[in-house]
This record gives structure tokens, sequence and C-alpha cells, in this order.
């Protein structure tokens, strides 16, 4: 269901609360175990005010009456942020997110959380506290990750849109895996103030929907400057139209460990580009073989400096000790997963005296050197274009001993993560046992809008 069909039973004089009932018997009877927590007396009595406001024909907003759920590391009220973590198993928020007041006062009701990697550290939902998301399509294959209970529940029709954060792909590698679209909007386009902070250089909150034009107006409800958020900037809302965008098909995204599916799919669609007169071509990002390593340095170490504050003193799980020393040794050691303690002991590592130099500067100047090609093939190409995962979704525990294999379902998502540039994911096609795939588009810096135009086109085209 769509946000479009949504706003037509308004129409037929289907009342906001039927709606969102039945959205909340979706998600109590949810299957995959995408749905963490269902905020049901809040949400029913926004239902009951948006339908009193309709009766007086009062003006409404733009997403009056969608339900929607949230990643359970955004602060919402009557509800618990868990970020799927035991560390904050019942932490309650004292206040909510821009982005769900934002929301809100565009009518959009929020019904409930969603499950992800706990404190957003995972590819594939299988590091959360509460358990594994399974994939909307064969619950014996991931949801992906980090934001695997938004993508799952938005693919099996619970809601029409959910809210994730990307930090290296966390939206679009999900939504890759399940058949919808996760858009990934400029770094500081959206405000992060009351989201649980994984890698503040990075993090950016997006919307995982059914189509483009969803994904668009949902963004364009959240986007914007917020006085509690410093990074946010202004993002472009009119360019010239791009009518006929140039892509440029990224090289070393169709290198070594790509799967012959995600190839073909890949090589179909730029055919069929070409085939509707676009021009197509090929462009190198020499560096970008090299993202995975650089987001690996930079990440935990950002990582590990916010995850500092949960000490299980002011909030938090706590722990006891004969020492403060040991509260705080309890504590973490209890309330983080291994996962956590991984990225954390990597942060403190390449941030210590004497590896400074040797990891951390090196990786920001090698960023910097990505953010160059990328400047350089923006040149050349309107749009770039790779897919968005090497593989279809993989089988769960497939990857769980092994680290390494794990990060590296991320390896065509995290370079514009590094460049803080828009990307988004879109269904294209399937592979074996109707495994969903999909493709990445990745466009200039706050030229959302380009990005969002040139999906739209691009859609058109696989949906012929």
């Amino acid at each position: 269901m769509t946000i479009s069909d949504i706003r037509q039973m308004y129409e037929k004089g289907t009342t906001v609360r039927e709606v969102v009932t039945e959205a909340i018997n979706r998600a109590r009877k949810d299957q995959n175990s995408a749905v963490l927590e269902v905020i049901e007396a809040r949400a029913l009595e926004r239902a009951d005010e948006l339908d009193a406001r309709i009766k007086k024909n009062e003006t409404i907003g733009r997403l009056a009456g969608v339900p929607f759920l949230a990643k359970d590391n955004i602060l919402t009220y009557d509800s618990k942020t868990t970020a799927s973590s035991h560390m904050l198993e019942n932490f309650e928020a004292p206040f909510q997110a821009t982005v769900i007041e934002r929301l809100e006062a565009e009518g959009a009701i929020c019904i409930g959380k969603t499950n992800l990697d706990s404190f957003a550290h995972g590819g594939s939902t299988e590091n959360s506290y509460f358990g594994p998301t399974s994939n909307a399509v064969d619950k014996k294959r991931v949801a992906g990750g980090s934001s695997g209970g938004s993508a799952t529940a938005v693919a099996a029709g619970i809601v029409p849109f959910a809210l994730g954060t990307d930090t290296g792909g966390s939206i679009r590698q999900p939504a890759s895996y399940n058949g919808v679209v996760g858009l990934k909007p400029s770094y500081g386009s959206v405000s992060r103030y009351g989201v649980v902070a994984m890698a503040s250089s990075t993090d950016v909150v997006g919307p995982i929907t059914t189509n483009t034009e969803d994904a668009e107006l949902v963004l364009n409800c959240m986007a914007g400057v917020d006085e509690r958020d410093s990074t946010t900037i202004k993002i472009e809302k009119t360019t010239p139209e791009l009518k006929k965008p140039r892509f440029g098909v990224i090289k070393e995204g169709l290198g070594e460990g790509i799967d012959p599916d995600v190839r073909r799919c890949t090589d179909n669609l730029i055919e069929s580009l070409r085939n509707n007169d676009y021009e197509v071509g090929e462009v190198s990002l020499p560096t970008s073989p090299y993202a995975l390593a650089v987001y690996y340095i930079i990440v935990p170490a950002e990582l590990s400096s916010n995850l500092a504050r949960y000490d299980g003193i002011k909030y938090g799980t706590q722990k006891t000790g004969d020492s403060l020393q040991a509260v705080y040794e309890n504590s973490r050691s209890e309330g983080f997963m291994d996962e956590n303690k991984r990225r954390i002991l990597i942060g403190n590592y390449v941030l210590s005296s004497g590896y400074y130099d040797a990891y951390y500067h090196k990786a920001q100047a090698v960023r910097t050197v990505i953010i160059r090609e990328y400047e350089e093939a923006f040149e050349k190409y309107d749009i770039l274009l790779s897919p968005t995962a090497p593989t279809p979704a993989f089988k769960l525990g497939k990857n769980v001993s092994d680290p390494l294999k794990m990060y590296l379902t991320d390896i065509l998502t995290v370079p514009p993560s590094l460049a803080g540039l828009p990307a988004i994911s879109l269904p294209n096609g399937t592979g074996q046992n109707n495994l969903p795939i999909g493709i990445q588009l990745v466009a200039p810096y706050r030229l959302d809008v380009n990005l969002i135009n040139a999906a739209k086109l691009v859609e058109e085209v696989i949906n012929r």
C-alpha cells in the first residue's frame, strides 16, 4: 500500500482510526520479527484527533493519517527506545526526535518501533539483543541491516513507509534485500537530533518506501535546518530538470565478487536505459575499493567515542561492582553485544597514541581522495550507477562467525556514505528463488532532487 492508496481510502470515506487500527493489527501479526513494539494508545488518540479535524474541514498535513514505523534508535514518545540493545532495554525517551516531530506535524502517525542490529552495528539485523529479523521474501534469509526491521515491515505491507538510519548502507542494503526503495539523503539534510548516535560524520535518517514518489514526499516533510543539530543544511529544492540524465556505471561496482544474478540484472538495466535513449557510459573510481577499509577505521573511531557515554551510571543497564571501575566494566560488558565490543576496541585502537597517524589520519586522507574522485565523475555524468549489494540476501547465520564477510556486504554502499552523497536503492528484478536485487543511484552532494528525479525515470524503465 502506498501513501497515495491511503489518501484515496480517505477520499472514499474510510476513517483514520480504521486505517491505523488495521496497520496496528498487521504489526501485531508480524511474522518476521520486524516490529519490536506497537505504540497503540498514542496512535489511536492521534487518529481520532485527525478524524475530528477532517470532519471540521480543517487543513491537514501532507501525510495526514498515514501510519509508519520508526527504527528503534529514533526517540519517540510512549515507547521504549532500545537501539535493540541490552544496554538500553528499558530506556524511555524524555523527548521525540526532530524527524518524528516533523512527520507528526504533517499528520503521519507512528504506530511502533522496528528491529535493528544493536546500536546499528551490523549488516543483517542478526546482532539485535531481541533476535534477528527475517527477510520478507524468504524467512530463512537475512533482512539486511542495520535497518532490517524497517525494510522488512514495508516489504511485508505493514506500513507504507518506515524510517531507517544509514551510516554505510543501512537503509539501502536492506531495501535491496527486501525489494523496496531505500533513500539515503545528503549528509546533514535531515536532523539527527533525538537519534542514537553511531558515527557522527556519516549518520543520516531516511525513508524506506514502496516507490520513489513516497520517498520524495517523506524526505520533503523531514528535511531542513534544525537549530538543535549544527550539522543540518539546506538542500536544493529545485534544479534545472534532468529530462535525460547522463548515467555513469561505476566500473569497480561490477568487479570481482559480484553475484551472477546481480550482474545480469544490472546489465539488463543498462541495456534498457540505452534502448530508451539515455546516455550510459563507464566511469572509474579507483580509490573506491579501499573505501571499506577506510570506513572500518573512521566509523569505529567515532562510535567508540559516542558509546563512551553508556557507563551504567546516568542511564542504561547498570551492574553492581565493588568499585566504580568495576561498575563501568560490568555494565559495559553485559550491556554491549560482541559486535559493539569489537567496534569499540577497533575505534580505541586506531585513536590511541602511536596509531592515530598510522591509521585514522591516513584514513581521513583517503576519504578526501574518494570525495574528489566523485566530484570528477560528476563532471561527466549526472548520476552514478552500481548494484546496491554484491549479492542477494544470504541465509541467516551464514556470516555471523565471520565479521569480514559481513562487512563486505556494504562494499558498494560505503563509498557514497564516506563522501556524504545522496543515494537511493531501487528494486531491479530478482535472482534465484525470487530473491530481490537492487540498483543504487548516486547524485552530487545536496542535489537530492536530481537523484529523486533520476530515480523516477529509472523506475519507469524497470517497470516497463
